[in-house]
C-alpha cells in the first residue's frame, strides 16, 4: 500500500495517542471522519497498524527493573532455534526477543520487579534450555523509551 502524507501524519498521532477519536485526527489531518476511518481501517488491513495497546507505567505495576540478556549457545539448528523461541514465549518477563548477529547469539530484554526475580527467572530459564553463555546488564536509567516508529523512512504517494 502506498502510503501519502496525510496517512503519515495519521499514523504518528495514533503512535502519540491510540485512544484519539477519529473525528480528532481527521479534524488534525483536514479529513471528515468518514475518509479518516476509511483509512485507518486499510491500514490495519494491511498490516501497517498491527495493534492498538496501552503503555504502561513499569514501576507502577511492580515491573521497574530492566535487564538486558546477551546468549550465546553453541546450538545453531532449526530445531533447537524453535525449542528456545517456544520456550521464551512461556516467560512474560521476556518482553522483547531478537536473534542476533556478531558474537551475541540472542538478546532479551526483561522487565522483573527486582534483582531476585530476575535471579528467579534466570534459574527457571537455564532448567529449560541448555545455553553456553548468559550476560546479564542491568539499566541504571532509562534515558530514552518510546513505542513510535520513525516515519521518516515511508515511501509517501503524493496526496
Amino acid at each position: 500500500m502506498a502510503l501519502d502524507r496525510i496517512d503519515r501524519k495519521i499514523l504518528a498521532l495514533l503512535q502519540k495517542n491510540a485512544t484519539t477519536p477519529v473525528a480528532e485526527i481527521g479534524r488534525k489531518v483536514g479529513l471528515s471522519t468518514t475518509p479518516c476511518w476509511r483509512r485507518i481501517q486499510k491500514m490495519e488491513e494491511d498490516g501497517i497498524i498491527v495493534r492498538r495497546v496501552a503503555v504502561l507505567d513499569p514501576k507502577k505495576v511492580n515491573a521497574g527493573v530492566t535487564v538486558f540478556v546477551a546468549i550465546k549457545t553453541s546450538e545453531h539448528n532449526e530445531k533447537w532455534a524453535r525449542q528456545f523461541a517456544a520456550i521464551i514465549e512461556e516467560f512474560t518477563e521476556v518482553v522483547e526477543f531478537y536473534r542476533m548477529s556478531g558474537e551475541v547469539d540472542y538478546l532479551m530484554r526483561v522487565v522483573v520487579p527486582d534483582i531476585a526475580a530476575y535471579d528467579h527467572f534466570y534459574q527457571r530459564l537455564i532448567a529449560k534450555i541448555s545455553l553456553s553463555d548468559v550476560s546479564s546488564s542491568f539499566a541504571m536509567s532509562q534515558i530514552k523509551y518510546t513505542t513510535a516508529l520513525p516515519l521518516d523512512f515511508i515511501e509517501t504517494a503524493e496526496a
